[in-house]
């Protein structure tokens, strides 16, 4: 996708990151930030904060790219040396600015305390470098330029980071990587079908648009068609609306959303349109699909409770399921699964009851009911009930997200007016 465009590479420093406590998250917004600018970024990369791997580093990325952004390793303590490295890779020496030293024992003062030796090398800045001001923390940041290559260093912090990237650092790096226009992206969402399924169903538009840049990426319980198209912004407006339209001449209902929408944010809405309330009854997924439905702003116009019915004697008391039933049936079966939903919304007096019951492992399985075997059931006060019989792969967590997507997939379907038939199609 390159071609004449140009390239960066992104660098986050910090020994932390390369363990188990730690993410690199700048990265991501980094990515969003440089293709609105037109440039590709063609090389991500985690450094630890050793002197000799983060110069090696520095190197590969800058033979990489003529861009470089590093985040991170430009506090006081004797382990952040970015800007160290970078100048020595570059040839440049650091000298002290008496303004930035200045400006850092004011920061202090302001904060009732002297300011620690340590800090004052954050007042040695690269020759002829242009310093980056961080009026939300200590560590002033860089764009190092030789003419050949550009090196910006910005701070980790994200809220520092991000702040320096939109107050100052993304001009500066637009008006030396001129471009004909961003790089912009569309994703769209489905949910509740596997991803061979939506591959299938999509083979027309790839070979429509064979010449763009299209991703489908699989999560738990949902799928993300990511297409691409560069250009200026009504170009690519234009060019990803084609993109879009084709997607869902195939696709139709089972996209519930695009880019930043979320599933429970959908059906909330959906919800709240239909003039219709919830309850939920819940087994293996212990509270998590109550989880995801509020975390959706304005859950509460619609959702009124739920019930983590573990136990048989709780799915008898709280959801109303017949102990008959239980005892001929299980506690993970259809029938257990139907009663618990139509008990759940009778105990609230909700409009549409759901419910979740089945083997999240890794252990509890059995060669007639399997680790993964899930039986969820929605039920309307019009007297509809869908259920579904779900086999899921993965471990223990993934089977509960896979559950709570499929979970919110039904409820979104139903909404739309397809309860009936998928009612049909379950049986």
């Amino acid at each position: 996708m390159s071609g004449d465009r140009p390239t960066a590479s992104i660098l986050a420093v910090g020994s932390e990151l390369l363990g188990t406590s730690r993410t690199d998250t700048n990265s991501l917004f980094l990515t969003a930030g440089l293709e609105s600018l037109g440039i590709q970024v063609v090389r991500k990369a985690c450094s630890g904060d050793g002197w000799d791997d983060l110069a090696a580093e520095v190197r590969i990325a800058l033979e990489r790219a003529p861009l470089l952004i590093v985040t991170g390793g430009l506090g006081p303590t004797d382990d952040d040396r970015t800007k160290e490295v970078v100048a020595q890779v570059f040839g440049y020496r650091l000298v002290r600015d008496e303004e930035i030293l200045a400006r850092l024992k004011e920061r202090f003062a302001r904060r009732g305390f002297p300011m620690p030796k340590v800090n004052e090398k954050q007042a040695d800045v690269i020759e002829g470098a242009t310093v980056l001001k961080n009026p939300r923390g200590s560590a002033p940041g860089y764009l190092v330029d030789d003419g050949a290559r550009v090196a910006v260093l910005l701070p980790g912090v994200p809220v520092e980071m991000r702040g320096m990237w939109t107050d100052g650092a993304a001009a500066l790096v637009k008006g030396r990587f001129p471009s004909a226009g961003g790089i912009h992206r569309r994703t769209l969402k489905v949910a509740g079908m596997a991803e061979s399924v939506v591959e299938e169903k999509v083979q027309p538009v790839y070979a429509a648009f064979s010449g763009d840049p299209v991703t489908i990426l699989a999560a738990a319980g949902e799928i993300l068609l990511q297409f691409t198209a560069l250009g200026s912004d009504g170009e690519t407006a234009a060019k990803l609306d084609r993109i879009e339209a084709a997607f869902r001449t195939v696709l139709g209902d089972d996209i519930f959303g695009r880019d930043d929408d979320t599933l429970e944010a959908v059906v909330g809405g959906l919800f709240r349109r239909a003039g219709k309330t919830l309850a939920v009854a819940e087994s293996c997924t212990g509270g998590t699909l109550a989880g995801r439905i509020t975390d959706a702003p304005g859950s509460s116009d619609f959702f009124l409770g739920g019930a983590v019915t573990y136990a048989n004697e709780a799915k008898v008391a709280l959801a109303g399921v017949d102990p008959a039933t239980l005892e001929r049936a299980g506690a993970v079966s259809e029938e257990t699964a139907r009663e618990m939903a139509e008990g759940i919304r009778k105990r609230f007096g909700a409009s549409v009851g759901f419910a979740v019951t089945g083997i999240a492992g890794p252990s509890g399985g059995t060669l007639e009911k399997p680790v993964g075997l899930v039986h969820v059931a929605l039920a309307d006060e019009d007297g509809t009930v869908v259920h579904r019989r779900l086999q899921l792969p993965g471990d223990r967590a993934m089977v509960r997200r896979w559950t709570t997507s499929v979970a919110l997939s039904m409820l979104r379907v139903h909404l739309l007016g397809g309860g009936r038939e998928e009612r049909e199609r379950s049986r």
